[in-house]
């Protein structure tokens, strides 16, 4: 029913040629994969570049962040404008990185939120609870917030461009992992929240990705469960032979 969506979040790594290097090698072993949508977020200055090296491919690229406003006073950011003209598709926002490092509550991720969609972009949101909020039970309160405060207003047709990443706090980038049946209860209660919010017909497609040390060994298992629609691959979409392992987490080969 839901194309699965596998995007690799390069965060800041890679310089502009070293990205470029990196998608061209993508590019030439990604072909084999009939079944999935495949993207790649490069850091803000290899988007141009890479948007280059993947045109033609299949392989679309997102930006890792951008603004709320069109342009501006606001020295060091971009705006969803700019990286639409650059040539990019999608944008992740709200990543728990932009959300802990960088102070970015609810309101500001809804701006954001906005503001890609007025640029015709589609947003990745990505949105989980913390160590101590699974631990003391808080795990669908924090994420229905979180969905809520994004999504809230959105019109049923805003919603089916956008899609969510869920991605526990407590397994980005530590080598834990979300049990594939925890993975499916999350992404189950979410739907159900989408339902709430825009009904079944809605809810039924838009996809949710899991994030969290996704890599070749657990990727078929998370992939199995019904509600989970992709990955948002952070470490292991840096090496060539894992992001594919990945991307692979069955027998697509044709």
């Amino acid at each position: 029913m839901r194309k699965p969506l596998m995007v690799g979040n390069w965060k800041m790594h890679f310089t502009s040629q070293q990205a470029i290097h990196f998608a061209s090698q993508l590019a030439g072993a990604c072909h084999r994969f009939h079944d999935l949508d495949v993207g790649v977020a490069p850091p803000a200055t290899a988007l141009h570049g890479v948007v280059d090296s993947l045109r033609d491919s299949g392989i679309f690229v997102a930006a890792q962040n951008c603004h709320w406003e069109k342009s501006g006073a606001y020295t060091g950011e971009i705006s969803a404008e700019m990286v639409k003209e650059i040539g990019c598709s999608h944008v992740i926002l709200g990543h728990s990185e932009r959300r802990t490092l960088f102070g970015e509550s609810d309101p500001i991720i809804k701006k954001k939120l906005r503001a890609a969609l007025r640029a015709d972009l589609s947003p990745i949101l990505c949105i989980g609870e913390t160590l101590d909020q699974r631990q003391a039970g808080n795990t669908f309160q924090v994420i229905e917030r979180q969905l809520q405060n994004a999504f809230g207003d959105l019109t049923e047709k805003e919603a089916r461009l956008s899609t969510l990443a869920y991605e526990p706090v407590w397994a980005i980038g530590t080598g834990k992992t979300a049990s594939a049946q925890e993975a499916q209860q999350a992404h189950a209660f979410l739907r159900s929240v989408l339902v709430n919010l825009f009904g079944t017909d809605t809810a039924d497609k838009i996809r949710i990705q899991y994030g969290g040390s996704v890599k070749p060994e657990n990727a078929g298992q998370l992939m199995a469960q019904p509600d989970v629609d992709g990955a948002l691959i952070g470490g292991a979409s840096l090496q060539l032979e894992n992001f594919l392992g990945i991307l692979g987490y069955r027998s697509l080969e044709q």
